[in-house]
């Protein structure tokens, strides 16, 4: 059975979230189950933390609580996204099993009272968290209401104990390497002397000393994520031998630095992830999670299955979301290809350190309030649109290839730069594509390439060969290439390519780098174009920083040259043909106008630009992405960011309905602040 072999139940896109009954007495119960209806809910998940409330000693079970809180939700219609409860570790099992509490990166012991307190590699954890599993499904797995299963939450607690990690580690590095002798090979244990002559002298890397061995820390990663992983698919085994048709997820938060969601993804049935974007977070900056979370699964859909409806807690200001401002979030979300809008959470706590946190019913307990109307109005809409927007899949043509991989080993290396961060620039790249109007998955350097007539690479600095190579097949079957500063250096165990970078990809960009400078700011270089480029006029120039790249040419031709410092009038942005295909390489960061000129260029070659009139990109500030149905319907998005009064210019001859007012139009979509339009296009 594949991962899609088991879809989503969905009548229509999903609208509820987190509800935590055993915070609360049983007598707010049936207003809970009530209110829901009027918020027009139509999905809750629990308990996502009732683990000592449903096992409150081992072996002992409660499970009349939740029998009573299921029985008054599906009285109401509400269908369950029902958790394991596994997330926090109930204080009698970490007193009863200290093997279990995890040791933090600093080597010290976690005692309870945090949350994710778990050691992934414990058995003990595994047998009482798997127990549990299994109880839980085999009470409530019949029911009709249960639509999906939620397994812990937002895992990310990394564990570097002696008693659990530190032997499943060697382990792990046995079964990857061999024998000691390829380890150290691969782990370049000569420098420093570091060699290992027994696989009992490796450790976890806490942070005590230099931690000099980048490789030891990248299969440390590697290590600790798939140990979690493990955590989630033990569950999830438990889950699928005792209901085979429900599906699985748990909830991911974007471009979480511990965990490669590549490898995650794979076990899920459907992704789910967590947007809490900041207050001031760009507009594109969100669109760029969302499309990673949605790339996992190489575009399929994914569920909005966390967003506050009003303020985030632990950011450094707690401020509220202005009125429209979560509509807009959250049909900029279904815009990008979630199938649900859900919260964290239904009442805002009374205590703990999330009392802060927003939440549909506030403290005052009232409907009448703002945060109260503008969760049911939005789920009125949701409901309007139904389900014309469900299964609709990006028609994007570019790839970005985000890998967290090379986020790892740029994390862990001395150097470039104490300004280089991987997932920045790969955004920046992204956000330069979304704000032209022109689509984009965000994908693995492992994915299939085939969908996609451009790749974007940016400093895509660790690589294997084998993703090496399915991005060079993918070139010389006609698409183009366009790879950043410092791609293509290391090999997948952080050993760099023989022949430098960059490496496994040299012979498709047709150059290799003899040198790179980092730029401490505020110094700067800058790319002058040599001829006229797909619109970009000869003698055009945009400033360079962060990282210059000297390259010396072997098949490929310069366009843009740097302008300044030793290496002024050398090439900074190439060409070069390969098969049917063309890779491109820059070799500095531009300033994000340049960037974005570049990449509109590139896939103005290929007949790829925004839908709007002309190819042209959408006004500052209005968000524009598109939906295609399994049966063809193309739903267009228009999401006004901006502080102002927005005229869109549509496809010249065609007519549109906005499916959320039903109002007709041809020309032009007006939007107003924080304004959304769902455009169907007349046949």
């Amino acid at each position: 059975m594949t991962n899609t072999d088991i879809p989503l139940a969905l009548p229509g896109i999903w609208h509820g979230g987190d509800y935590n009954p055993e915070q609360w007495d049983e007598a707010v119960w049936d207003d809970d189950a009530r209110l829901m209806t009027g918020a027009n809910w139509n999905v809750a998940t629990l308990p996502v933390f009732g683990w000592a409330s449903l096992e409150p000693e081992e072996g002992v079970y409660t499970w009349e609580w939740l029998d009573a809180v299921l029985e008054k939700l599906s009285a109401r219609g509400i269908a369950f996204c029902l958790a394991t409860a596994t997330a926090s570790v109930p204080a009698w099992l970490d007193a009863a099993y200290p093997d279990v509490r995890v040791t933090n990166e600093s080597g010290v012991k976690v005692w309870h009272g945090n949350r994710h307190t778990f050691c992934p590699n414990s058995a003990n954890f595994r047998r009482l968290s798997t127990n549990l599993a299994r109880k839980i499904a085999e009470r409530y797995g019949n029911h009709p209401g249960v639509k999906l299963w939620h397994i812990s939450n937002e895992y990310g607690n990394l564990c570097y104990c002696d008693e659990n990690c530190a032997p499943a580690f060697r382990l792990w590095l046995q079964e990857r390497y061999g024998t000691l002798d390829e380890l150290n090979h691969r782990w370049y244990t000569r420098f420093w002397g570091h060699t290992f002559t027994d696989w009992a002298q490796i450790e976890p890397p806490i942070t005590i000393g230099e931690r000099s061995m980048n490789a030891l820390r990248l299969d440390y990663a590697r290590f600790a994520s798939e140990s979690l992983l493990n955590c989630f698919r033990a569950e999830k085994a438990v889950l699928r031998e005792i209901t085979p048709d429900v599906p699985v997820t748990t909830n991911l938060m974007g471009a979480f630095f511990p965990l490669n969601y590549h490898e995650w993804a794979a076990a899920m049935d459907v992704v789910s992830w967590d947007n809490y974007p900041g207050p001031d977070a760009p507009y594109a900056a969100v669109a760029f999670n969302h499309a990673l979370m949605r790339g996992l699964k190489e575009g399929l859909p994914f569920l909005l299955i966390e967003q506050s409806p009003s303020q985030q807690n632990w950011q450094p200001y707690n401020a509220l979301k202005p009125p429209r401002q979560l509509r807009l979030q959250s049909f900029q979300a279904v815009a990008h290809g979630a199938e649900s809008v859900m919260y964290f959470q239904w009442r805002r706590g009374r205590g703990g350190i999330e009392k802060n946190h927003g939440a549909v019913i506030e403290h005052h307990g009232r409907t009448d309030a703002r945060v109260f109307r503008e969760v049911s109005e939005l789920g009125a809409e949701l409901a309007t649109l139904g389900a014309a927007t469900l299964g609709g899949r990006t028609p994007a043509r570019v790839a970005v290839l985000y890998d967290w991989e090379t986020a790892w080993a740029l994390r862990f290396a001395s150097g470039p730069s104490r300004d280089f961060d991987y997932t920045r620039e790969v955004r920046g790249a992204y956000i330069a594509l979304h704000e032209s109007g022109i689509a984009a998955d965000v994908v693995s350097p492992g994915a299939n390439l085939a969908p996609y007539d451009v790749i974007i690479a940016p400093t895509l600095t660790l690589l294997s060969r084998p993703n090496a190579a399915r991005i060079v097949a993918r070139v010389e079957a006609g698409a183009t290439l366009l790879a950043t500063a410092y791609t293509g250096l290391l090999d997948d165990t952080d050993l760099v390519y023989e022949n430098g970078a960059p490496g496994a990809l040299t012979e498709v960009l047709g150059l290799w780098v003899e040198e790179s400078d980092a730029l401490p700011p505020p110094k700067t270089n800058g790319i002058r174009f040599a001829e006229d480029f797909a619109g970009i006029a000869a003698d055009t120039t945009f400033r360079a920083d962060l990282l210059c790249d000297r390259v010396r040419l072997e098949t490929a031709r310069p366009i843009g040259v740097y302008t300044d410092d030793f290496y002024a009038g050398e090439p900074v942005f190439t060409v070069n043909a390969h098969g049917d295909g063309l890779g491109y390489y820059l070799a500095s960061r531009l300033e994000p106008a340049g960037l974005q000129a570049v990449l509109r260029a590139v896939c103005r070659e290929k007949g790829i630009a925004s839908p709007l009139l002309d190819g042209d990109a959408p006004p500052p500030g209005v968000e524009i992405a598109e939906r295609v149905s399994p049966d063809g319907t193309r739903l267009m998005y228009l999401l006004q960011h901006g502080a102002d009064t927005a005229d869109v210019l549509l496809t010249a001859g065609a007519t549109y309905t906005d499916l959320l007012t039903g109002e007709s139009m041809t020309s032009t979509a007006r939007l107003a602040p924080r304004d959304v339009r769902v455009l169907r296009r007349a046949a």
